[in-house]
């Protein structure tokens, strides 16, 4: 089936503004200039402007989605080279996800109860740490909603994005091992996406962080979530 203009057009501007958003980000860095932000806002911005609609879009972003398979694989390429740091530190690395897991759940869990909000925004809440499918499928288990969870999946990596390498910094988190370990096990792919540009090493151990804390809330989020409850 030939491609339409609109999905050749949508192709062109997405890539386009996010190789531009990636040359803004190195000249002017600044949470608000975090590639996935800024081409996201930008791209939003061009459509809703030229009147393409979501739906018209759509076939562009399942032909550019597709490629995520094979940039997912091509994470055991730093997870390779780097093998011999991630076994020499597997132990505090897995304790410090199960720490982090803990950590990122109560904090969702207790924010939703703080503002109040139903058990059902909770338990959508308490995977935005896991990718997308994982948090899917988990928040069915304990009674969220999968459309709500999508969405503070997002959020979450968006945010972890553009302030988790600010706060690491600002913490005086410099240990390139540490830095890729909190943004994987928090901000999962989007968090890895941006962390990798630091160097190799944090990001073969965000992505590993990223596979395992998926994981980690599967097993221990079914019976941690109850007790927050």
């Amino acid at each position: 089936m030939p491609v339409s203009v609109v999905t050749l057009f949508s192709i062109v501007l997405t890539l386009g503004i996010y190789m531009l958003a990636r040359v803004l980000a190195v000249r002017f860095p600044s949470p608000l200039t975090t590639p996935v932000f800024l081409s996201t806002a930008a791209i939003i911005f061009v459509l809703v402007g030229s009147g393409i609609s979501y739906e018209e879009y759509t076939p562009a972003k399942e032909m550019m989605t597709y490629l995520l398979g094979p940039a997912t694989v091509a994470l055991a390429v730093p997870l390779y080279r780097n093998r011999y740091v991630l076994w020499q530190k597997a132990v505090p690395a897995f304790l410090g996800m199960i720490a982090g897991t803990l950590a990122t759940i109560a904090s969702a869990v207790w924010l939703t109860k703080a503002f109040h909000l139903t058990t059902t925004t909770a338990a959508s809440a308490a995977v935005k740490s896991v990718t997308t499918p994982v948090a899917i499928e988990v928040a069915r288990i304990i009674g969220g909603d999968p459309a709500l969870s999508a969405i503070f999946v997002m959020v979450a990596g968006m945010f972890g994005a553009m302030f988790g390498p600010w706060l690491l910094t600002a913490m005086k988190v410099t240990d390139p091992f540490s830095r890729g370990l909190s943004m994987g096990t928090t901000a999962h792919g989007i968090g890895t996406a941006q962390i990798v540009n630091e160097g190799s090493l944090q990001g073969a151990v965000s992505g590993a962080a990223m596979g395992f804390a998926a994981i980690l809330t599967s097993v221990i989020l079914p019976w941690f979530f109850p007790l927050l409850k």
